[in-house]
Order: C-alpha cells, then sequence, then structure tokens
C-alpha cells in the first residue's frame, strides 16, 4: 500500500477497482490550542493577560477555519448539485428507450430460466479445495473445503451410545422347543433377492416356525435370481452354529425326513406380505397338518413387523448371533478391515449402489440427457409390470439413490475432511469412472476389496455374488462410520445391526429434504449448504432412539433388542422412550391381518401357489389362486 499523500487545496478524484468516481474533499487541518496555553505557576497579572488574549486570537482563528472549510463544502456541494440536474435533464432523453430494452431482455430471460434446463456439474479441483459449479452459470459455484471443519462433537461415535446395549433373551414365559414341537409338522422356505433380502428370509422363517409349531428345514438360497449364485446355505453361513445356537427354541434339521422310504414331497404356496401370527394359524396351519410338509415360496418380509416382544427377540437371536459366516468369508473379511486398519485409526464404509439395472427400476433420472433416458429406459423394459416412470414424484418421495457426487458432499458438510479413508462396497457403477470421479475429488483416499486384496486372495468368493457380498457386509459392519445412498437391504439390516452392537454411527441420508438443497446447492455458500445439510440429517445418523418404536422395517430398527443401562440418564435421548418395548398391547393376535398387512394383502393375497388353484381349509373356506404375478423387484434386491 502506498503512502498517503497530504490534502491538497481542490477536490481531487480516481477509480476504484469497479470503475465507479470516488471523490476526494480535503479537510482544512483542526486548530488546537498550544501545549503551553497553561503554565504551572503564573507569577504575574500581565502574563495571565497575554495568554488570555492569545486563546481568544487562537479561538478566533478556529472560528474563521470552521467558516473557510463550511464555505469550500458550500462551492463544492452547489458545483455537484448543478451537474447532477445537468446530468438528469440529458439522462431523460434516453432513460425510458433504454428502460423498455431492459425490461424486455429481463421478461426474455425469466422465460427461458421457467423452462426445464439440465445442468451438468461441472468438478474441478483447485488447491486445497473442490469447486463444483453449473457450466450454464459460470457465476455460480461454491468452494468445497477439503477440510471438514471444527465440530463440537466427535464424528466416530454416536452420543449416549454408552447407555444402551443388544438383548435377545427369551423369557420365562417362552416355550422351548421340545415342548412344543409337532413331529409332524415341517416348514420349507425358499429365499429370494440377494444376499440381505434372503437374510430377512432366514430370519422369519425361523419365526414363522416357532409360531406354526413346526420343524424348520435348512433353509433353500435363491439360486435363479439376477445375482445367479449358485451357493447354498451352507457354503454362505455356519449350518452348526445356526441349528446348535436356536436348538431351544426351534427344532432345524438339515432335510426333509423320509416316511416309509421315501422323502416327503412338500406342499408349495405363498403367504402374504407382513403376514401375523393369525395370518400363519389361519392360512398355512391348515395345509401343514394336512400335507405334513409346506415350503413358502419367494420368502421375504412375508411376517408382520409387529410381533410380541419374545417374538421380536427371537428374531434377533437369529440375525444377531446364530446367522454366522463360514470361517473362511470371515477370515478373509476380517483380513480386509485390519488392512483398512493400517490405513487408518478410522475409516467410513460407503455402501454405493448405483447399478444400471437398480437405476433403471427406480425410475429416476440423474441428469444424464436423452443417452442416460435411452440406456435406462431400454432396461426398464425388462419388467412388463411397471407402470411408466415419473423422475419427479420418485424424487419427492425420497425413494432415489444419492449420485456418488451427492454423498460425498454430504460426508463433506457432516464433517469429514479429504484425509478420511473412505471403504466403497458397490456393484457396476452407471457411467463408470466418470460417474464416480466427483467422490474421488473429495475423498482422495478410495478403496475397496479390490484394490486392498490381490486376485488370488479374492478367487474362492469372486465368482459368487453373495460371498462377494458378505465381505463387504464383514467391512462395513466393523467401519467406524457406515454411510449408504440408498434404503435397500444391506443398508436396513447393517443399520439394525450396528445399533443393536453398540450404536456404531450409522448414516443414511434423509433423501426427502436434501434432494431440495442438491438441486439449489449453486444459489448459496457452502457455510449454507453445509448447515442445511447437518439439520437435515438430524435423525439419520444412528444415535439412539432417533426412530420411535414401531417405526420402520424391524429389521432396521430392532427396538425390542435394545435395552437401557441406566433409566435416569436415558432421558436425553432425542426422541424420549415413551412407549414401551413390548408390542403386545400392538398386535394381541385378534385379527387375521394386521393394520399394516391391508394394502399388501388385498393386492398379494391371491399369490398363493397353489397347484390345483384352489384349496378348501378345515374350516370349509375356500383359499382361491389369481394369476396376479408378484412384482420382481428381488431380481437385484442386495
Amino acid at each position: 500500500m502506498g503512502t498517503r499523500s497530504s490534502a491538497s487545496s481542490s477536490p481531487s478524484h480516481r477509480e476504484d477497482d469497479h470503475g465507479h468516481v470516488l471523490l476526494f474533499i480535503p479537510q482544512p487541518t483542526q486548530c488546537s490550542l498550544p501545549s503551553n496555553t497553561m503554565t504551572t505557576a503564573p507569577t504575574t497579572i500581565t502574563a495571565m493577560n497575554i495568554k488570555k488574549k492569545k486563546l481568544k486570537l487562537d479561538t478566533a482563528n478556529s472560528k474563521k477555519g470552521l467558516a473557510t472549510r463550511s464555505g469550500l463544502h458550500g462551492v463544492i456541494l452547489a458545483s455537484l448539485i448543478h451537474q447532477l440536474r445537468r446530468r438528469r435533464i440529458l439522462h431523460q432523453r434516453h432513460v425510458f428507450p433504454i428502460l423498455s430494452a431492459l425490461s424486455g431482455c429481463l421478461l426474455l430471460l425469466f422465460a427461458a430460466s421457467s423452462l426445464p434446463v439440465i445442468q451438468h456439474q461441472s468438478h474441478f479441483s483447485f488447491g486445497n479445495a473442490v469447486h463444483v459449479g453449473s457450466d450454464s452459470d459460470a457465476g455460480t459455484s461454491f468452494t468445497v473445503p477439503a477440510s471438514g471443519g471444527s465440530l463440537s462433537r466427535d464424528l466416530w461415535v454416536s452420543r449416549l451410545s454408552k447407555l444402551y446395549h443388544g438383548c435377545s433373551n427369551a423369557s420365562d414365559k417362552f416355550a422351548r422347543a421340545d415342548a412344543k414341537t409337532h413331529p409332524n409338522r415341517h416348514l420349507l422356505i425358499a429365499t429370494s433377492g440377494g444376499l440381505n433380502q434372503q437374510r430377512t428370509g432366514i430370519t422369519d422363517a425361523v419365526v414363522a416356525a416357532y409360531i406354526l409349531n413346526a420343524t424348520l428345514v435348512v433353509p433353500k438360497l435363491d439360486q435363479k435370481s439376477f445375482w445367479k449364485d449358485t451357493s447354498n446355505f451352507t457354503e454362505i453361513f455356519d449350518v452348526d452354529q445356526f441349528i446348535s445356537f436356536l436348538s431351544k427354541d426351534v427344532k432345524i434339521i438339515k432335510e426333509l425326513p423320509t416316511k416309509g422310504g421315501k422323502a416327503l414331497t412338500p406342499y408349495t404356496m405363498r403367504v402374504p406380505r407382513k403376514c401375523n401370527p393369525k395370518c400363519y394359524e389361519k392360512r398355512v396351519l391348515p395345509v401343514l397338518n394336512k400335507k405334513h410338509a409346506v415350503q413358502l415360496t419367494k420368502f421375504d418380509y412375508r411376517l408382520s413387523n409387529r410381533l410380541t416382544a419374545d417374538l421380536q427377540k427371537l428374531r434377533c437371536r437369529v440375525n444377531y448371533h446364530a446367522l454366522k459366516f463360514t470361517d473362511s468369508i470371515l477370515e478373509m473379511g476380517k483380513r480386509l478391515v485390519q488392512r483398512m486398519r493400517m490405513k487408518s485409526k478410522h475409516f467410513i464404509a460407503l455402501h454405493l449402489r448405483f447399478e444400471p439395472d437398480m437405476l433403471a427400476f427406480s425410475g429416476c433420472y440423474f441428469g444424464g440427457g436423452e443417452k442416460e433416458r435411452g440406456e435406462l429406459g431400454a432396461i426398464r423394459k425388462r419388467w412388463k409390470n411397471l407402470h411408466a416412470s415419473n423422475p419427479e414424484k420418485v424424487l419427492r418421495h425420497g425413494r432415489c439413490p444419492l449420485t456418488p457426487e451427492e454423498v460425498g458432499l454430504m460426508l463433506r458438510a457432516l464433517g469429514f475432511g479429504s484425509d478420511v479413508h473412505l471403504y466403497v462396497a458397490s456393484g457396476e457403477v452407471y457411467g463408470g469412472e466418470e460417474t464416480l470421479a466427483p467422490l474421488k475429488a473429495l475423498f482422495p483416499n478410495f478403496h475397496s476389496k479390490e484394490t486392498i486384496a490381490g486376485k488370488e486372495e479374492l478367487a474362492p468368493f469372486s465368482s459368487f455374488s453373495s460371498r462377494m457380498a458378505a465381505l463387504d457386509f464383514i467391512v462395513c459392519d466393523e467401519s467406524d462410520v457406515f454411510v449408504t445412498n440408498n434404503n435397500g437391504n444391506m443398508a436396513r439390516m447393517l443399520a439394525g445391526r450396528r445399533r443393536y452392537f453398540g450404536h456404531k454411527p450409522t448414516i443414511r441420508p434423509n433423501a426427502k429434504k436434501l434432494y431440495r438443497l442438491f438441486m439449489t446447492r449453486n444459489n448459496m455458500t457452502w457455510e449454507e449448504f453445509a448447515s442445511t445439510v447437518r439439520s437435515n440429517q438430524i435423525g439419520f445418523m444412528g444415535e439412539p432412539n432417533e426412530v420411535k418404536p414401531g417405526r420402520g422395517e424391524f429389521h432396521e430398527n430392532p427396538t425390542s433388542c435394545i435395552c437401557e443401562k441406566s433409566k435416569e440418564k436415558a432421558g436425553e435421548v432425542l426422541i424420549p422412550r415413551n412407549q414401551t418395548n413390548n408390542l403386545d398391547s400392538i398386535n394381541k393376535d385378534s385379527s387375521d391381518v394386521t393394520e399394516e398387512q391391508l394394502n399388501e394383502d388385498e393386492q398379494e393375497q391371491s399369490d398363493m401357489d397353489y397347484p390345483n388353484g384352489t384349496l378348501t381349509t378345515s374350516d370349509g373356506n375356500h383359499l382361491v389362486k389369481r394369476e396376479q404375478p408378484e412384482l420382481e423387484e428381488e431380481l437385484f434386491s442386495d
């Protein structure tokens, strides 16, 4: 900066950085009293008079200076007023045509902006930050900091998690298997979908067998779905652990027994989704008593969320204790976790679902123009029962997965910096590296099982999608923070499991609110964006009691299996527990169909696969099969 110059006797001007003229008016030097106006010890009256005269002279000079200053200001002000009046007269001759032209341009711009314009985000790195802006408007952009910022909380732990623990022991009233199992009742189930969807079916099958007082045959895994995995139960799970751990609850055998030297032939049927105990007793039990062996097909989410506390705890014993991966899968999974720990003390695991089939089925639109519409539209035609897609409606209801870039922005806004190590569990990503580039720019420490393990190590698993999914499941479960871009089966199963085992941070996007924010992010600063993300994500971070009991799928919110260590301190949680964990009052088994089942049951009760079309029950009712096949969503469900 230059030194300040002395004031001149006339006004001066210069232009600022924006071309505006700045007028400088010199200020006269203010008069000040001499430092020796008063003496410490005046000795004569003459000296006093001299000082009084000098003081009057100084005062007069001061008034004269003020008058001079006022006169100078008046001249300058009058000159400025004259110039402004002259310019206004000249300006009025041209201002109205200019205003008319400007108004027309503004109207055209407003009309153009109201049309649906696809904005493709541009991404580039600069220094220690990532700039994200719109190609259509180079003037709007916000800078994403490399650092997550300084927050008042620890990102790697859940608040108040120490006050809760998993609890799934049966009560004294819960009948043991040896006292209630009927010898001539055998239940089989055929699972559907990917590994985690099949896991829900296996869990609910044990509870269904308990309700029916039947012996459960080790479930059959789906080998015909989209994943085309030929693995059987014993190649994914430790079957001996499964049978022995649940021996007090349900009798489980590996295969159907023979009768007269011949194996029993199970009767095949299907139950509606969300079927409660009364539903099983009315629909399945009569058939089971008559045929002695029944196989329930497409067994996923076929059991009500609302059960008694003891039945819910049985679900937890199956899911969190009895279902254990085989030793070979566990060993490889632990090896992957150890390698991530060697890279960093803490790491995030991201379950990223962005496969072309999944996106096509969702009916969402991700800004890829006609190319995307054509490619995903062609895939969508595989499902003949799908209605026409409505991307805006699906997005508004929060049913669209976040893009990799949006996941990265959400994590940065929540406080995770670019130095964080990210393990990504995903299949084929639509758009490949181009789609992943923004996420990798935000989090350069990007890993997957393929990058931290050699091909030879993964060879025993790589040809089997369920075994590869099991490895990702282990790493995600053991991660310090788990995040997902979707609300699929793996996300739900891991959310519930992480709650049960200590409420480890589990970030699930509040898609209903975040989608609006992502659409308008170029109209705000980064600070505003980050603050809004943190506000929207309250209740979606895996904290204790952030979901009210009974809300959502039980597998993602196993309220009945989570107990408080200290009831006094537990009052500090986000949502006070004013509802009992015992859901007996919710479902008293007084009706065949629960409230949550009504809509789905009306659509799906006709899906039971009776080979002869009708079946007469013991009470004389006819159960009729109608040909209305279910939507094959499980073809690519994880």
